[in-house]
């Protein structure tokens, strides 16, 4: 069972300490494979037991074997993240340009150590079959939600934009059905009734799928689709949208290679309409 497999099968029993340190894993996998367990400790600001804790409770002897699982699981040698950062150190005067641009490339070319295509058709399989597709983000997330429930109803999709606070998050919510589909998005933690909607979606029967950043594996309650991965930037300073928008781009795709048909017909009204009022 892989590490993030571990993660996920105890993330409600994770405590707050236990779930930052797991987001740092997953953020810099790589740092944490070279160091010690105070190091860990140390970098987020608890105590070197919390540490051992959690190896032991996601199911290792100690923190030595906890590590060695980040190292065969995270650790790629020849991958082309190493030679991006590589090439980065060399040039450390590129520019600000250039630096945005190389840290992109290295998170978008891990993102396939996180997401297969396999994970990402299932998601898309639950978004075609659902009468009505709800959308839920909150902060830049929103810019994200407004793209992808836009390229939905290009391709015919029914969307609800769910918008405000708790009473109007259930008026919106009431008609939800086992034959509906939740999109959430999170990154820097767990939004504010991002619990009350997916336990929602499960007590109706609705299918729920989760785009995320490094919070995702200690979501609780956890969704039924889980595409997650890391962003350009450390979780302390400024990180971009580039690789949840890869993911959404990925997902929309996906349910056009699954029904061609339907959604180039959708398509192609589409234009048709767009001709007629332009």
């Amino acid at each position: 069972m892989s590490v993030l497999e571990r993660v996920k099968e105890v993330a409600e029993a994770l405590t707050p300490a236990e779930q930052l340190l797991i987001k740092q894993v997953i953020s810099s996998p790589r740092d944490i494979a070279l160091g010690t367990a105070s190091e860990l400790a140390q970098r987020i600001g608890v105590h070197e037991a919390t540490a051992s804790r959690l190896a032991k409770k996601l199911g290792y002897p100690n923190y030595a074997g906890f590590r060695a699982a980040i190292q065969e699981e995270f650790i790629v040698r020849t991958d082309p993240a190493t030679r991006i950062r590589n090439t980065l150190q060399q040039a450390s005067d590129a520019g600000l340009v250039s630096d945005l641009v190389g840290r992109e490339m290295e998170a978008l070319a891990g993102l396939q150590r996180y997401i297969d295509d396999a994970q990402v058709m299932a998601a898309a399989r639950a978004l075609i079959k659902a009468r009505r597709i709800y959308i839920f983000a909150r902060g830049n997330a929103e810019a994200l939600a407004v793209l992808i429930d836009r390229r939905l109803r290009r391709m015919g999709c029914d969307t609800v934009m769910l918008h405000g606070e708790g009473r109007d998050l259930a008026e919106q919510v009431l008609g939800m059905s086992s034959a509906d589909a939740i999109v959430g998005f999170a990154f820097r933690r767990q939004p504010t009734h991002y619990s009350a909607l997916v336990n929602h979606a499960r007590a109706m029967g609705a299918a729920s799928i989760v785009i995320s950043g490094s919070v995702g594996p200690s979501l609780v309650p956890a969704a039924d689709h889980l595409l997650f991965a890391p962003r350009t930037g450390s979780q302390e300073a400024f990180q971009t949208l580039t690789v949840p928008m890869a993911i959404c781009n990925a997902l929309v795709l996906s349910m056009a290679k699954e029904d061609p048909k339907s959604s180039l017909q959708h398509l192609e009204a589409l234009g048709q309409l767009i001709d007629a009022f332009d």
